[in-house]
């Protein structure tokens, strides 16, 4: 199985927890609070544990926050690459109403960094990947970070022969993924910002992510659908991916789960369409767990089984060259 390394650029501790009833200039008594080790590459790694695989997984890290976060990487049993800061992990909260089950989510910027601590990041980077090594950058760019930082991470993957996935958003996107990426996974509005466009109908999102994939260095293009599922793009075909319909209780982590998926059966060998096909089991599983809390492999496995069962899972449309 090929090496993973994901990365995680603005990490965050994620605080959740439930209350009754949110009103304003109240004092409102909350559960014991959850924490856990958040931001992208944190929670691909995280869920790829909980699938049987295995990563590295590289992120930046300072102050007493990035103490507790490296403190639960080790309690989980994941290998660490920590690229020091001065700025301490951001926090970020998440508030579940239990009256009428809405979440409100408070997401932080995170550090400043410094010139030399991302300079110092892509220099570490590019020492420990190897020839067939698959990267996944997942997450939000801290601030003091040039927008351009996945684009030169897309050239030290290709001069590294390997398989980069970003998943990330706004102008870090768009740059990233002109200068290249092996796979992509925009939602539908993130689709429309890498198209220059404003929003996608259902009915222009073919001929949209067809025209993306023949202008942009990129091999597989897997759009977010929500709980709708997913369509994934190649130069060959064009094939939708339907998710079961469950029980939401959370959809944080949703996104990073479906990543880890696809990129550990990309890691097996597994075919593309069978990598988008798990990939969505395990965003859906996501969104059946409270609070900041990701897939369970029970689940991830059921769902998985009805997708590639479910002879109307998935529609697969070829396309003439």
């Amino acid at each position: 199985m090929n090496r993973i390394i994901t990365l995680t650029v603005n990490p965050a501790i994620d605080k959740s927890t439930t209350v009754s009833g949110i009103k304003p200039n109240n004092k409102l008594r909350c559960s014991h609070p959850v924490y856990e080790a958040g931001g992208g590459g944190i929670n691909i790694s995280r869920v790829l544990l909980e699938l049987g695989g295995t990563s590295l997984c590289m992120y930046l890290a300072g102050g007493p926050t990035g103490s507790h976060l490296n403190d639960m990487l080790v309690d989980f049993g994941i290998p660490q690459l920590v690229v020091p800061i001065e700025g301490w992990v951001r926090e970020n909260f998440a508030v579940t109403d239990t009256s009428n089950n809405e979440q409100y989510r408070f997401g932080m910027p995170g550090p400043m960094i410094k010139d030399q601590e991302w300079k110092k990041t892509l220099e570490q980077l590019e020492a420990v990947l190897t020839e067939g090594d698959i990267l996944v950058a997942s997450g939000s760019l801290c601030p003091g970070m040039p927008t351009d930082f996945f684009a030169r991470i897309s050239k030290i993957a290709g001069d590294k022969k390997v398989k980069f996935i970003l998943d990330t958003s706004g102008e870090a996107l768009l740059k990233g993924a002109q200068a290249g990426a092996y796979l992509l996974k925009p939602n539908l509005g993130e689709l429309a910002t890498l198209s220059g466009v404003e929003t996608i109908s259902f009915l222009e999102l073919e001929s949209i992510g067809q025209t993306f994939l023949k202008n942009n260095p990129c091999e597989v293009l897997v759009v977010s659908l929500g709980p709708q599922g997913a369509v994934m793009f190649t130069a060959q075909s064009i094939d939708y991916i339907s998710a079961p319909i469950v029980y939401q209780k959370s959809t944080i982590g949703a996104g990073d789960s479906m990543v880890a998926g696809m990129v550990l059966a990309l890691a097996q060998g597994k075919s593309l369409l069978e990598m988008a096909q798990y990939g969505v089991a395990c965003g859906t599983a996501a969104t059946m767990t409270d609070g900041t809390q990701l897939c369970k492999i029970k689940d991830v496995e059921e769902l998985n089984d009805w997708i590639c069962s479910n002879s109307n899972t998935s529609q697969k449309i070829k396309i003439n060259a």
